[in-house]
């Protein structure tokens, strides 16, 4: 609540948080603030010297794989740490509910990239630039079959229109064209980045 009192954005929503945020908390809010990466590489540091355990441990990797020395296993640990992090934050931002059905079962539940993970270092693990999707229709939002409006309704691709009849694409998707997205308590999905996808991804 503290760092809520520090962001614009949640402020302008009418969520003004602690009035208590003091030298300290704006420290650290202006050492992290967008600095997603940074954010949670630090916080796994922290946490693997308050545990005394090693990353590999507390990620849960398998103990039969095998790093290669140096950069390529700090590459993968921080690969991890990332995707982790950024699954829990989209995740926990739309209550474990998929934004298009409100399925809650979390091991169906993906969160999916706007602008994918290749395409964009900078926003890789900006939470504005996710979605938290199941399983099948994160699959559509991918291939572009699906895209989500700035204004956040859904909207289906001329290859899933031409099968209106199949019921199961009646089931599916159909019923969802033009339906809003259920938003998220926080991190609202940007609209630049959903333009983009509307233009680069989506198969209109």
């Amino acid at each position: 609540m503290n760092f809520t009192n520090l962001y614009p954005e949640r402020q302008k929503q009418g969520n003004k948080g602690k009035s208590g945020a003091g030298a300290g908390d704006k420290i650290i809010w202006d050492e992290y603030v967008n600095q997603w990466e940074k954010l949670t590489t630090d916080s796994l540091m922290f946490l693997s010297k308050i545990r005394d355990q090693s990353i590999e441990r507390i990620l849960n990797f398998k103990k039969d794989l095998k790093f290669i020395e140096g950069q390529e296993r700090e590459r993968l640990i921080k690969v991890r740490v990332n995707q982790n992090n950024f699954r829990q934050r989209i995740l926990a931002s739309y209550n474990e509910k998929c934004c298009i059905t409100g399925l809650n079962i979390p091991s169906l539940l993906i969160a999916s990239h706007i602008i994918p993970w290749a395409k964009n270092e900078q926003e890789r693990l900006n939470p504005r630039n996710g979605l938290c999707l199941n399983s099948i229709h994160d699959k559509a939002f991918d291939k572009g079959l699906i895209t989500v409006t700035p204004d956040y309704k859904i909207k289906l691709s001329k290859e899933i229109l031409v099968r209106k009849q199949d019921i199961s694409v009646q089931n599916f998707f159909l019923k969802y064209e033009n339906q809003p997205i259920i938003l998220p308590d926080r991190y609202a999905p940007s609209t630049d980045f959903l333009d983009w996808h509307y233009i680069n991804v989506f198969k209109k």
